[in-house]
Parts: C-alpha cells; sequence; structure tokens
C-alpha cells in the first residue's frame, strides 16, 4: 500500500524500513544463502531481526512464490528478472516515501554494531549512505541505505536498460563511510568463502 505522503521522523530523515535482499538463485553457493544457518536460524530470518531492532518496518525481498511462509513480511519482486535491483525497485514502488535500509543475504558477519553505525551516520543529503569497500574503493551497494529521492533514478536506469546500483552510488557520489569492523563487509558466495566465515564466527 502506498503512502499518502512522505512520513519524516522528529528529526526530519524519511522514515526508514527495512529489506533484505534474499530473492538471489544461489548458484555459486549451490544452496540458497538466505536459508542457511549461520546464527542458529535461516539468514534471512537473522537478517530481519537486525534490521526490525534499528527500522520501523522491515521486509525480505524475495521472487513471487519463492517464499511460502506466511508469518514473515514478504515484498515480492514486481520487478522481475533485474536480481537485487529488481528487489529494491519493488521495495520503493511499495512504499516510494520511505528511505530503505538494503542488506544482501550474503553477508553473515553483519551485527548490530554495523547496523547502528550505518543509520547513525546516514546522510540525508546524499542519495543513498553506503560502507566503503577498502579493497576497491567503491561503494558497497548491498548494505546500504537509499533515500526516496533515489527511485526516479533507479526508474531510469531501469529504462534505459541498466541494473548496476553501485553504478548509480558513484555516478551521484552517494555518501561513504568506513566500517568499524571492515569484516562486517566480508561475503560469503561460494562455499570455499563460507567454510572460511563459518571458521571466523566459531572464534
Amino acid at each position: 500500500m502506498h503512502m499518502e505522503k512522505e512520513q519524516t521522523t522528529s528529526t526530519g530523515k524519511s522514515s526508514l524500513k527495512g529489506l533484505v535482499l534474499a530473492g538471489g538463485e544461489s548458484t555459486r553457493m549451490g544452496s540458497d544463502k538466505g536459508q542457511m544457518d549461520y546464527h542458529g536460524m535461516p539468514q534471512r530470518e537473522y537478517l530481519l531481526r537486525l534490521l526490525k531492532a534499528h527500522t520501523s518496518e522491515a521486509y525480505i525481498s524475495c521472487r513471487p512464490g519463492q517464499i511460502s511462509d506466511s508469518i514473515l513480511p514478504l515484498i515480492e519482486d514486481t520487478y522481475t528478472d533485474l536480481g537485487p535491483f529488481g528487489g529494491i525497485l519493488s521495495a520503493f514502488a511499495f512504499d516510494p516515501h520511505a528511505a530503505w535500509l538494503v542488506v544482501a543475504c550474503d553477508f553473515p558477519l553483519l551485527d548490530h554494531l554495523a547496523i547502528s553505525q550505518l543509520v547513525e551516520e546516514r546522510d540525508t543529503s546524499s542519495i543513498a549512505t553506503s560502507f566503503l569497500d577498502t579493497h576497491t574503493l567503491m561503494p558497497e551497494p548491498w548494505i546500504t541505505i537509499l533515500e526516496p529521492k533515489i527511485f526516479p533514478i533507479l526508474q531510469d536506469y531501469h529504462s534505459r536498460g541498466r541494473s548496476s546500483l553501485r553504478g548509480i552510488l558513484v555516478d551521484f557520489n552517494s555518501a561513504l563511510i568506513r566500517a568499524k569492523d571492515p569484516n562486517v563487509l566480508l561475503n560469503a558466495n561460494t562455499p570455499e568463502e563460507e567454510a572460511q566465515i563459518r571458521k571466523m564466527i566459531s572464534y
């Protein structure tokens, strides 16, 4: 349901909602990354709880018919075959007046400290606030806060056949912050990466 007007907090910021990107095919991993258990529950549900603690509402983004659990708050893709870019477009179509705190399922080390830092250092004058990937010196698009003003930009890129969120963040000079713990940016997209991160969690 669309909101009639933009909702803002007492600080004048657009209200913040959470989105767990869990609609991927997980082809490199060989199993659903959203279902993987690093913290005693499926990763998508761990991240949903994480985001709920920092946002007014949080949802799991998925492909139509992918998740049958009616208890989970879902936003099914209305922009299909676009991967996570389509999930983000679908979230803004669901509520174009909210800012969306977006996280992908392949960051097992993401924690409350990292999300708190992102929320506290959010720059609403920018289209987005992202962590800096210190290896590539590029924004990490899949742990980011997207302001409502980015929605028409996303739509414009989509209309021109482009679907790179990182490209948009670079093109429009999105706000960048350095994670206090850079390990939160380590992702697990292959069984080898998964094994390495599980070793880190066990210590």
